[in-house]
Parts: structure tokens; C-alpha cells; sequence
């Protein structure tokens, strides 16, 4: 029987589970060690001053670059999101603020820290969308701000034996470098389970718990148990608790890795288990774990750092790489999602943007550029003429049955034949059946549908509480999208992060969802938990987790009914 995570008030701490696994070891809690600058003036050279300033902003970002690019090869997902944290190294509205204050007679270090405060106040003005991405924000902050000043670069913490990392908040630039052999488990007090930190742990097989009130305040060398399932952090616990969890998570592993062939349940109903893909070097891991094809291919990496989009016939080899990848499965594209958090220097927006989680991005910026769509398109038919494997592409950020009508004119005007959307939007979900006449086919972004179904920033740390799947609003906005894909004959998958969690993959499945696709390394246990149990059990799962009123009470009551 499941049990329910420790109250945090107790000896024990609790936060969000979201890379399972079991991590014992000693606390090493990591602080951000880069001074703030004192706010001093230079000497009266603002030229030189600005250029050692946008000079230590370019070196950061190159630095962040490299990293992404020594771990493509097994963790394309590392390379997305360092990208994307050198983007906010290269901002021009920070350099402009930079320059600003330097030609008041600050110093370079004080004039970087206090732009990125303003930067931070500003964005938190706009809705938080980036702003709350606190550990990428200030990760760049401090290696600037260390560059400038000749101090050491912040980072993890050396040991001579494995540890439990701990922090506030992690740095994506550090998680993407962890090596699970000295770092056995992390536990932060800020982020959610789709943060960038979380979404590289799950990918890297680290158990991490997020979200975990006072963890900062533990003493250094306290023995700590982490399980990154259930989010619960025990304190000093006894050597057979110790040595329960991990049998417990061995047989997990053992039973998973027994577990081969496609994703089915103990009764025989089909569920293909699909992998997300960040870039082409996610390829041998998905196939590694035995994905049956993808079920999220992200194209942002082809677009990122450059002054125009890319080639036609660039894009094209690369997407036919993929594609033959899989000869006898499926490739679910997503085209390119601009916008918001994700822009592009040869896509600008229409103007300033009060709240940029709210707007113009996904098939809406696309709309704007259809030249653009159209060239991707293309060589999404392109690449994937003569080829047995099934192509499917989809629009994120679609919200009627006039974007979907649109979206599917223009894939078939492109050869593209089995056009879908993304159901991110809640008014998607509650008028899925209008958009199900329009399309081949539907997937659900959990990740998305949470954070503007419950009003809350996917990225705000203090907020992940609401960014969890198994609120029971979320999952009936899920169950609606399915019954409409049914009821039009149509498939529903789901690409969010919920499809990692085995648990919440079973009850996924008993409210219609007919694929699911995740990180690689969540494959095996999703597809040994399907195995154990019947397409009954999923059902009653599910209503178990739709009649409950949190989150907490969802999975508690999933789980029982699962026995898991």
C-alpha cells in the first residue's frame, strides 16, 4: 500500500517527487558563494568598462554553450535549455541596461548584478513567465558577476564519497553535469516538477524531490533518505528503513528492466510508449530504452542562434535522421514553438507583451509567419517521403476549431497528411470535440494545460504546488480531450511530464489516453507498471483520482486502488 509523503512540520521533510529513485548519503547543501559586488565606480573609462562587462556576458554564454554541447550526445534536453540560459546572457535589453548604468560611473561587476535585478522586477511585472525561472536567471547573474570580479565560479560542491546535493534552487548548468555516481540524489526548496532542473534529473536517472520546505537548513553531513516518487526526505532513518527502500527500489528496477517489447497492459490493451526528444542526440538513448517511436519532437534546437532560420534543406537531413530511426513506429513533430520564454532574434514579437505566458507564441507567432511554417512543413514531407514510418505534426498553443482548420490547410497544402494540435489550453480541452473534426489526432501537454488551468507559472518555485497533474481539475480536462478523440475515432496521446510518473501513466490510460510518451529513462518502469495492471484497474484508478479533491488525495487514491 502507498503511503503518504511526511508532514513537513514533522522531523521528516516533504516536497514534490519528480525523478523517482531512492538516494541515501550526507547532506552537502550548496550556496551560491559569488559576493554581491559592492557598489562602487569606475575611473571614468565607460567604454572600456561596458566592453569587460558584455565581454564577461558573452564568455558566460559561450561557456554555457559548451557545456550544452558536451552533453548532447546523451542528453539533448541539456543542450535545449543551456541554450536557452545563453540567450538570456546575450539579451539585448540586459546589455542596454548594462551600458546604462555604467555611464552613470558604475562599475562593471555592481552594473551587471543591478541590471539583473531590474531585469528580474521587470519580468516579474510581465507575469513572471521568465522571471520565474529563478536558478537560470541567477545562474548566469553569478558567473558574470564571477568572471568580473576573479572569483571562483559557483558550483557542486567536491567530495571524496557520494552525497545528497542540496539547495535552494539548482542551476541547470550544474544539473546537466551531475554525475550520478557522486551525486546520488538532490532535493531543492524551490522549483516545480517541470522546471528545467526537474526535466534534466528525470532525463539523467538522478532521484530528485523540488519543492521542499527547510531542506536548506539541514546541517551539513546529516544522513538524509530521499525518495523521488513519493517527495518524502527522511532524517537520520534507522539502517533496515534504509536498506527496505532500496530492495524495494531494486525490485522496481529489476521488474522494469524485465519488462520488454511494446507497451501493453496485463489484459493486452495496446498503449504505445513513445520518447520526447530535445535534439537528434536523444536518439540512442530512446532506443536504448525501447521507445516505439517519438512522441515529442522538439525543433526549437534547430532554430536557436541563428540571424535567419535555417535551411530547407538543413532541416530536412536532420528530420530524416530521426524518421529512420524508427521505420516501424511513429514521429509526432511539434513545429516550431516560439515565444514567451522561447524567442527568437528573427522572429520578433508585435511589441511589448504584458504578459508573455498569455501571448503571442506557438501557432500564434507561426500565424504571423506563414512563409516560415510553410518552409517547415515542407521539409517535414520532404524528409519523410519513401520512408515507412508514420509522420504526424502538430501545432502547440491552439485554442479553437478555426486554428486547428487552419493548421491542418496548411500541413496538407504541404504534403503533410495527418495533421494534430497540442491540447495546452483549458478552452481546447472543454471544446475538444470541435477541434477533433478538424484534425488527425490529438496530445495533450500536461506541463502547459496545469499551469493555465490552475493560474499558475510553471516556473514560480512558491507556486509548484498547483503545477502537479494529478489535481483532479487537470485530469478532467485531460479525460475530456480523450472522450472527444474517441468518440471522432481519433487518437489522444500525452507528451507532458505526467506521462513519467507510473502511477499517474495507469491512470492516464483509464481515462482514454492512447499513448504516452516521456524521457527515456522513464520508459521501462512506465511500460512494467502498465504490465501489472488490467485496463479495469485503470479505470477504476482513474475515477478513484477524479473523485478526489487534491492532488495529494488523487495520487493517494490511485495508487491504492493500483496497489502501488
Amino acid at each position: 500500500m502507498p503511503e503518504r509523503a511526511p508532514d513537513p512540520s514533522g522531523p521528516d521533510l516533504a516536497g514534490l517527487g519528480v525523478s523517482p529513485g531512492v538516494g541515501y548519503g550526507p547532506v552537502h547543501v550548496i550556496a551560491r558563494a559569488v559576493p554581491e559586488p559592492r557598489r562602487e565606480s569606475h575611473h571614468g573609462d565607460a567604454a572600456g568598462e561596458t566592453a569587460r562587462a558584455l565581454g564577461a556576458l558573452e564568455a558566460v554564454a559561450r561557456e554555457l554553450e559548451t557545456r550544452g554541447a558536451r552533453m548532447a550526445a546523451g542528453h539533448g534536453q541539456a543542450m535545449e535549455v543551456l541554450a536557452a540560459q545563453a540567450l538570456m546572457a546575450r539579451d539585448p535589453g540586459l546589455a542596454d541596461s548594462v551600458g546604462t548604468k555604467i555611464d552613470t560611473g558604475l562599475g562593471a561587476a555592481p552594473a551587471v548584478f543591478e541590471a539583473f535585478a531590474a531585469y528580474r522586477e521587470l519580468l516579474a511585472g510581465a507575469g513572471e513567465y521568465v522571471a520565474g525561472r529563478v536558478a537560470d536567471l541567477d545562474d548566469v547573474r553569478d558567473r558574470t558577476v564571477a568572471r568580473l570580479l576573479g572569483v571562483p565560479m559557483p558550483g557542486i560542491p567536491a567530495s571524496d564519497r557520494p552525497f545528497v546535493l542540496v539547495a535552494r534552487d539548482l542551476a541547470p548548468s550544474d544539473t546537466a553535469l551531475l554525475d550520478p555516481a557522486q551525486v546520488v540524489a538532490f532535493v531543492t526548496e524551490e522549483g516545480g516538477p517541470t522546471s528545467h532542473t526537474a526535466i534534466l534529473a528525470r532525463a539523467m536517472g538522478v532521484p530528485a524531490v523540488v519543492a521542499c520546505p527547510g531542506c536548506t537548513s539541514l546541517p551539513e553531513e546529516t544522513w538524509v533518505l530521499v525518495d523521488g516518487a513519493s517527495g518524502a526526505v527522511r532524517l537520520d532513518p534507522p539502517s533496515g528503513e534504509v536498506a527496505r527502500a532500496r530492495a524495494a527500489a531494486a525490485a522496481r528496477a529489476g521488474t522494469a528492466g524485465g519488462v520488454a517489447g511494446p507497451g501493453v497492459t496485463k489484459d493486452g490493451h495496446r498503449v504505445p510508449l513513445l520518447a520526447n526528444l530535445g535534439a537528434p542526440g536523444d536518439l540512442d538513448e530512446a532506443l536504448a530504452n525501447g521507445a516505439e517511436g517519438v512522441g515529442l519532437l522538439r525543433t526549437e534546437f534547430l532554430f536557436l542562434h541563428r540571424a535567419a532560420p535555417p535551411p530547407a534543406q538543413e532541416q530536412e537531413a536532420v528530420y530524416r535522421r530521426i524518421f529512420q530511426a524508427f521505420p516501424r513506429g511513429r514521429v509526432i513533430v511539434r513545429v516550431l514553438d516560439s515565444g514567451a520564454d522561447k524567442r527568437l532574434g528573427f522572429l520578433p514579437s508585435a511589441g511589448a507583451e504584458p504578459n508573455p505566458a498569455l501571448g503571442e507564441r506557438g501557432l500564434r507567432m507561426l500565424r504571423r509567419h506563414p512563409a516560415l511554417l510553410a518552409q517547415q512543413l515542407g521539409a517535414l514531407a520532404r524528409a519523410a517521403a519513401g520512408l515507412t514510418t508514420r509522420l504526424q505534426v502538430m501545432a502547440p498553443m491552439v485554442t479553437d476549431a478555426e486554428e486547428a482548420r487552419f493548421f491542418a490547410r496548411a500541413c496538407r497544402d504541404a504534403g503533410v497528411e495527418l495533421p494534430g494540435v497540442m491540447i495546452e489550453v483549458p478552452a481546447a480541452a472543454l471544446r475538444a470535440r470541435d477541434l477533433a473534426g478538424e484534425v488527425e489526432f490529438f496530445s495533450v501537454g500536461t506541463n502547459d494545460l496545469a499551469q493555465y488551468a490552475c493560474a499558475a507559472d510553471r516556473q514560480v518555485g512558491r507556486l509548484a504546488g498547483f503545477q502537479d497533474a494529478w489535481r483532479p481539475a487537470v485530469l478532467d480536462l485531460v479525460a475530456m480531450a480523450a472522450e472527444a478523440a474517441h468518440e471522432a475515432g481519433k487518437q489522444c496521446g500525452l507528451c507532458g511530464e505526467a506521462a513519467g510518473d507510473p502511477a499517474l501513466a495507469c491512470v492516464l490510460v483509464g481515462l482514454g489516453v492512447t499513448s504516452l510518451s516521456m524521457s527515456a529513462p522513464s520508459l521501462a518502469p512506465v511500460r512494467a507498471a502498465l504490465a501489472q495492471h488490467t485496463l479495469v484497474e485503470c479505470r477504476a484508478a482513474a475515477a478513484a483520482a477524479r473523485a478526489a479533491t487534491s492532488a495529494e488525495d488523487a495520487r493517494f487514491g490511485a495508487r491504492t486502488e493500483l496497489g502501488m
